[in-house]
């Protein structure tokens, strides 16, 4: 009886997925939806109702999106610290829903930059938390499937949000600060399915407080993990802020009303391709999967660069969406692989911390490259910085790891 079930968890996870990892997808999903319809018109917004150049669009972009990894450091090690994760994740995701107004009532570029960094923060409160609060869940076995649901569902939120914002345009004829407005309602559901529908692991109940980042502690964090973190970093070097593709879209002669859509064809490729890679990375080589994501967006970037042309456009964000599908969702689990239990709250807070300054520096010296010297230029130094990883997997590779 017991080969038998191993058996099924084996090819049939989703049969044994526990109910609390459906629900975090969900509540992902719902939140994804209140972000991505305001962030998918935002940098429209900023450009033609705001006056901003590509460079501010780049720097408030970095900054928020490193502001929400770099938060995530101080909520990861607090999570280990109490051995609860989910009161940190709820009021996360509250501050990202209750600042979703401060969209629709900004004026001016710096009100736009204090709400995306609040929003931002929120983000950044509830993300170690809750990837630490998964991998809690998950039984090991189907760890990568576990994660690549959540990220599957999370991002057909991403795609169905910027559907919603193009219908909500075109009836309201191009009414930014109403589309904003109405992102606030499923912000609020999320908040409360997280709230009433997730439950701690029992195991936490007797825990006794630790100090993460003591020298013992950070010791134990290993030079598997610390790889992890480092390629984590690269890999968001190559990749640059989503803001771009949007502005990639616009250049093209696209309607304002349905540029969002090249964040939904982005996020539909994402949505179908994270579960199947997620369930992959549960049986062969990480390197070699993570070779195949670089790649993948080396072809995105070259594409991109080619022309503003919608199709070409289409091609190139389709590309990006694929390379996401393949990465994201194993970078979560490769974090979880390389880190004990008691510390992956801590674990996946360095893990952002990187990324986080990644992205900063890499969404600013997008804009300033593209201000500089044209969006081509921008798309052809991304896949400079895929070779440099790809260069540290081979490396990787040879040395006969996994």
């Amino acid at each position: 009886m017991r080969q038998s079930s191993d058996h099924e968890t084996s090819d049939h996870p989703l049969s044994q997925m526990p109910r609390s990892v459906w629900v975090l997808g969900f509540v992902s999903l719902l939140m994804d939806v209140s972000s991505e319809m305001i962030h998918s018109l935002l940098p429209l917004f900023m450009v033609t109702v705001l006056g901003a150049s590509a460079l501010a669009v780049g720097l408030i972009e970095g900054l928020a999106e490193s502001t929400a990894l770099l938060v995530r450091v101080f909520s990861g090690v607090w999570s280990d610290y109490l051995g609860k994760r989910k009161g940190l994740a709820v009021f996360g995701y509250a501050l990202g829903a209750f600042t979703k107004p401060l969209f629709a009532m900004a004026s001016t570029t710096g009100m736009v930059l204090t709400a995306r960094l609040l929003d931002r923060v929120g983000k950044g409160v509830r993300g170690a938390p809750r990837d630490a609060l998964l991998a809690d869940i998950a039984p090991a076995e189907i760890r990568g499937a576990a994660f690549g649901l959540r990220q599957s569902l999370d991002t057909v939120g991403a795609f169905l949000g910027p559907l919603l914002a193009v219908g909500l345009m075109l009836l309201w004829a191009n009414d930014f600060r109403a589309v904003f407005w109405v992102a606030m309602i499923p912000g609020v559901l999320a908040v409360a399915l997280l709230l009433f529908g997730v439950r701690e692991p029992k195991r936490h109940e007797s825990h006794k407080p630790i100090n993460p980042i003591s020298r013992e502690n950070l010791k134990r964090l290993n030079a598997a993990y610390w790889w992890v973190v480092g390629i984590g970093a690269v890999f968001t070097l190559a990749r640059f802020s989503e803001a771009f593709l949007v502005l990639r879209a616009a250049q093209g002669g696209v309607p304002i009303a349905l540029v969002p859509l090249v964040m939904v064809a982005m996020n539909l490729i994402y949505a179908a391709s994270a579960y199947p890679f997620g369930k992959l990375s549960d049986g062969v080589s990480h390197s070699r999967l993570l070779v195949l994501g670089l790649a993948v967006l080396i072809a995105a970037d070259l594409v991109l660069a080619t022309d503003d042309h919608w199709v070409t456009v289409l091609l190139g964000v389709a590309l990006w969406g694929a390379h996401m599908g393949i990465t994201q969702g194993l970078l979560a689990r490769m974090v979880a692989d390389t880190a004990s239990a008691d510390l992956r709250g801590t674990a996946y807070g360095f893990f952002n911390l990187m990324s986080g300054l990644a992205m900063l520096v890499a969404s600013v010296l997008a804009g300033f490259l593209w201000d500089r010297f044209g969006a081509a230029f921008t798309f052809y130094a991304g896949a400079i910085f895929c070779v440099v990883a790809l260069i540290g997997l081979a490396w990787r590779l040879g040395s006969g790891l996994k």
